[in-house]
């Protein structure tokens, strides 16, 4: 695979301290209980360092680029030094740059503006909708689903190779699966990319907060995540790699920060001439709390090692694989099979349950996290659940029988802040559940399915 997955003792590495680990919630069967967050797929909670970074840091904030006083000085350094704490973190080759944005979505979006008016877009099915909408139809050539990493490699080298006409191309590849967790070749689809005279983009949102992600390594041309899937929140996100698309398009958004120079022509118009660096494509004033809190939480993966996160990580997955596993009613969610290397993301269905159901009986009974519905990966999870979705939120509709499809999933998520008593619980509220039925009704709220408090208890 192409992220070492090298094992080390898991007792070695303990949870890392996280913000929220002691917030407790109601129960509708009654008292309160401490929350087990394993929903960290769509957001990871904030690491306490970065926190606390952030808190040393604020009563110092200042404009960035913009101002001659020390407040000012002192917060353009260190938005400049956070972007190459990142670029370190990334393994950035010579050349690289590290543009800051809001997130992953709005990174691909950025490079979808500057790609060549001739380039096609090579994307799987299996895409996050941030890596699968961005392009525009008129060029994206969609792959089906592969069923190993070997058949990704050959699907991707076979559609390069048919391309017509032989220009400029772009591949989109997740490196985990924000359904199932799964590792994807990504050196090996790289080196397949550019055997065919493409570039490739690595969507690395689900795979930065649980592998290192080395672009040199990869020899992947650009890298895509957002912070607060990296336990950094404030609403940063990060595009890091080759230059010379970025430099060469027009800003992504024009306006102060990307331009260098702007006069006034006799005609009434205006000249612009626009940075030649990463601020080209960074226009208005920067999110420098978010993009310090994203390098600090580079620091503190990469501080506490990631041999060691990895495989505590691994530990769990596995714990939670068994668990689910001895539950019969219960299917997990693969492409690539039971023995496919995948981060601390498994999605499963279960028989007789509406999803919905599941989840709301999880959160309202257990104090438990998780998230059910198609994930924002609406081809994938129809593709591996082989039926069309219900609604959002009908979590009152029919339930499926024995042998029916189940028409959306749960999904469980977990990583480096997750302790151990919290993948205990869940695997125990999913027996309890299967085996004696939730305690309480539900009901369609604002979208949501919700306690029906209304209703007399189960």
């Amino acid at each position: 695979m192409s992220v070492s997955t090298a094992a080390v003792d898991p007792s070695l590495c303990a949870p890392l301290p996280v913000l929220g680990a002691d917030v407790t919630v109601p129960l509708v069967t009654g008292g309160e209980v401490t929350y087990a967050a394993l929903d960290y797929a769509a957001s990871a909670p904030a690491l306490r360092r970065v926190w606390d970074d952030v808190a040393a840091y604020a009563p110092y904030y200042g404009s960035v680029h913009r101002g001659a006083g020390y407040l000012s000085q002192l917060s353009t350094d260190l938005f400049e030094s956070s972007r190459a704490a990142v670029a370190e973190f990334l393994g950035c080759r010579e050349g690289d740059q590290v543009v800051f944005t809001r997130s992953t979505t709005d990174s691909l979006n950025l490079l979808a503006a500057v790609l060549p008016a001739d380039c096609r877009v090579f994307v799987f099915e299996t895409e996050h909708h941030a890596s699968l909408l961005p392009w525009g139809d008129s060029r994206v050539t969609c792959l089906d689903a592969p069923r190993t990493p070997a058949q990704a490699v050959a699907t991707l080298e076979r559609a390069l190779a048919d391309r017509e006409p032989y220009g400029p191309a772009l591949v989109c590849v997740t490196g985990a699966s924000n359904v199932t967790g799964e590792l994807w070749p990504v050196r090996e689809l790289a080196a397949a990319a550019h055997a065919h005279g493409a570039r490739i983009v690595l969507d690395a949102a689900q795979l930065a907060p649980h592998h290192p992600v080395d672009i040199a390594e990869l020899d992947v041309d650009w890298v895509a995540f957002s912070g607060h899937k990296l336990y950094a929140p404030f609403g940063s996100g990060v595009l890091a790699g080759r230059s010379d698309w970025l430099l060469e398009a027009e800003p992504y958004l024009a306006g102060g920060g990307a331009s260098r120079s702007v006069t006034r022509r006799a005609d009434g118009g205006v000249d612009v001439q626009w940075h030649t660096t990463a601020a080209r494509h960074e226009a208005g004033s920067p999110n420098v709390i978010g993009v310090y809190a994203i390098a600090s939480a580079c620091r503190a993966l990469t501080e506490a090692g990631f041999p060691a996160l990895v495989a505590r990580e691994r530990a769990l997955v596995d714990r939670v694989r068994a668990g689910l596993a001895e539950v019969p009613e219960v299917r997990v969610l693969s492409l690539f099979g039971d023995d496919a290397p995948r981060v601390g993301v498994i999605s499963f269905v279960v028989d007789g349950w509406n999803s919905s159901h599941f989840a709301a009986a999880l959160s309202a009974e257990y104090g438990i996290g998780v998230r059910d519905g198609l994930f924002c990966a609406h081809p994938l999870v129809r593709t591996l659940l082989d039926g069309e979705p219900r609604e959002p939120g009908e979590c009152g509709a029919p339930e499926a029988g024995p042998g029916e499809k189940s028409l959306n999933a749960i999904r469980v998520s977990f990583g480096a802040g997750t302790p151990d008593e919290h993948i205990d619980r869940f695997l125990g509220a999913v027996r309890e559940l299967v085996g004696g039925g939730a305690r309480w009704t539900y009901r369609t709220e604002d979208g949501r399915c919700v306690p029906d408090r209304g209703a007399a208890q189960v």
